[in-house]
């Protein structure tokens, strides 16, 4: 039996759909070069920075879509949501939280927030019913890897970091948690990340409601 009792999840790339390739997909539409969103929005000084800034809260989603637009050579109308807006829930780790819920897990959401309007990434997901804690960085003024962002979730869930599993698809944020005591899964596979879960919280997260 496993001691650990609580799960955080990131949201993008978790609970959904890859983003690689809704931003390649993007891309194609607006007649970029493939790569061109990595360059500028997360190699390129200005576009980590403001990109940093809109997870923390300090620049609104409008103003990143201003920035990025003019980066990227393309109209800042809704820029956000034409960039992730062919993102879909990825059911097999949705189902997956639902079925550690049921087993008695708290299970907890920690996301980089891209901003909450005029797009918003996490309507119809439902995760103030569906989850224990909703932790979304610009609230909190930090982003991960921030350590004191993991404290204030473990805080939101009242369980300390070794009873917790955090899964993210961004390796660093998964290592940043494991330096405070989490187990961490870098999530590549969901079908590969529920049997990692499974071993780690010793649960069945396959079964039906």
């Amino acid at each position: 039996m496993s001691n650990r009792t609580g799960l955080i999840l990131d949201f993008g790339g978790v609970l959904t759909t890859p983003l690689l390739p809704v931003v390649l997909a993007f891309e194609q539409r607006e007649g970029l070069p493939q790569g061109a969103c990595i360059s500028a929005l997360y190699q390129d000084e200005e576009g980590v920075r403001v990109t940093s800034d809109l997870e923390r809260g300090a620049v609104s989603q409008t103003e990143w879509n201003e920035i990025a637009g003019k980066k990227l050579g393309v109209s800042p109308d809704n820029l956000m949501g034409r960039i992730f807006g062919g993102l879909r829930p990825e059911p097999l780790l949705i189902n997956a939280a639902a079925a550690a819920r049921r087993a008695g897990i708290k299970v907890g959401i920690l996301s980089n927030s891209v901003g909450l309007a005029p797009w918003d990434l996490y309507d119809g997901y439902e995760l103030e019913t569906l989850y224990d804690a909703v932790v979304i960085s610009e609230h909190h003024q930090m982003r991960k890897p921030d350590a004191a962002l993991f404290e204030a979730t473990l805080k939101v869930m009242d369980l300390p970091a070794e009873q917790c599993v955090f899964v993210d698809d961004t390796e660093a944020y998964v290592k940043a948690a494991e330096k405070l005591g989490l187990a961490g899964v870098h999530n590549k596979d969901p079908k590969q990340t529920v049997a990692d879960l499974q071993d780690l919280l010793g649960v069945d997260l396959t079964s039906a409601p």
